[in-house]
């Protein structure tokens, strides 16, 4: 059914902002809304009651905003999203700039009853995605923590003794080199446990390059004999930092796990890791980027990864296509990655790829252009929730 009033939610922490518009433009209503399951049930309903169907309309659809798209489904009433970029973009086009909850409130109710097509549809989030999602988002965190406390290791590292940071800097993701740092943090700690001790502690966890780094360790040791200021206090400092790199290691292998579990549960998983390319943790990126969101055509789903060509003309000067820049960043990364993998285990990928470049692309423009190519297959796995079937490959003829 057609709205007869468009509900515009400005979402906060404690407090929301609605706006509702009705089919003529008129604001009905105007008002704070309090982060609350009762308040936000009564406005939908007095809203639903005294207009008629009812469209709602959030600016973000996850954490802050998740209660009132949750509160809506509920009830029936159907819901939607404005992307943040499009709302500033359609903001420039209203008179006046103050940047006020009830400003951007009124345009996101305007925006969905003037341009529909801005919008972008939610359904009704399923359990899982739910817990995948918030597992993948702490497992992003704890990466990022992962690469801040390396490079704050390195950065200490370089400090006291930079020949021995080029050995086992770029090996920070090793777990034996973190636990020779937890057990022997300075120089001076390294060379008083001797190579027999480092190599023995090594070998715990890396068998095979035990030896050799062995070597490489004390090879770098003797190139500097001059004692830094600082390398004391560093001592206790190195040590705490690879405790923790071995307890987010940790965790994030703990995550991993739980990841795998949700995902291997998921009835879509074998439909997505039936496509080369995409294995367990692709599928969990995908499952998290694209189910709960509404896409009409396998075009919308290129353009909303921003893998879609952009098309730019102007006169006869300017013409021709460009990559986008705009997108989610996560599902681009992961349907680029998933293109660039399939190019060593699909035959028509390969083929496609091979076009490609044969056509003059570079190696990511090919690899961009294969994602495309593999994202309309995808929009129909996921639509009719059939299996990948992989085409002959078309050889590429000869120049």
């Amino acid at each position: 059914m057609e709205p007869q009033v468009f509900l515009g939610i400005d979402v906060g922490k404690s407090d929301h902002h609605a706006t509702a518009v009705n089919h003529d433009g008129k604001v009905v209503y105007d008002k704070p809304l309090p982060q609350s399951e009762p308040k936000i049930q009564e406005l939908l309903k007095d809203l639903a009651t005294k207009y008629g169907e009812l469209l709602v309309v959030v600016d973000q659809p996850k954490t802050i905003g998740a209660l009132v798209i949750a509160v809506a489904q509920q009830l029936g009433i159907q819901v939607a999203y404005l992307p943040g970029l499009t709302m500033r973009r359609v903001a420039d086009l209203h008179p006046g700039q103050a940047k006020t909850d009830a400003r951007d409130a009124y345009i996101i109710a305007e925006t969905a009853r003037t341009m529909p097509h801005t919008l972008r549809g939610i359904t009704i989030a399923e359990e899982q995605i739910a817990e995948l999602s918030m597992l993948c988002g702490f497992d992003d965190d704890l990466a990022a923590q992962l690469t801040q406390v390396r490079n704050r290791l390195r950065g200490l590292l370089t400090q006291i003794h930079p020949t021995l940071e080029r050995v086992l800097g770029p090996r920070l993701a090793h777990p034996a080199v973190v636990d020779v740092l937890g057990r022997y943090p300075t120089p001076a700690a390294l060379q008083r446990a001797g190579r027999g001790h480092v190599r023995t502690r090594l070998k715990k966890l890396a068998p095979r390059m035990a030896a050799r780094l062995t070597d490489e360790i004390f090879a770098a040791l003797a190139e500097q004999t001059t004692v830094v200021t600082g390398t004391n206090a560093a001592e206790h400092i190195v040590g705490r930092l690879a405790a923790q790199l071995q307890q987010l290691t940790q965790q994030r292998a703990d995550i991993e796990t739980e990841i795998l579990k949700v995902v291997d549960a998921h009835p879509l998983t074998e439909v997505l890791t039936s496509m080369p390319g995409i294995g367990v943790r692709t599928a969990a990126r995908i499952l998290t980027e694209v189910v709960g969101k509404d896409f009409k055509s396998a075009a919308h789903l290129a353009s909303y990864a921003g893998i879609a060509p952009v098309t730019r003309q102007s006169g006869t000067s300017i013409r021709g296509e460009s990559p986008s820049r705009r997108g989610n960043k996560v599902l681009k990364r992961v349907l680029f990655l998933s293109a660039f993998a399939s190019i060593k285990g699909d035959p028509a990928s390969r083929a496609y790829y091979d076009k490609k470049r044969a056509e003059g692309k570079r190696h990511n423009q090919a690899v961009i252009a294969l994602a495309r190519r593999r994202s309309d297959v995808l929009f129909a796995m996921l639509r009719d929730g059939t299996f990948y079937e992989s085409r002959p490959a078309q050889l590429v003829p000869a120049a």
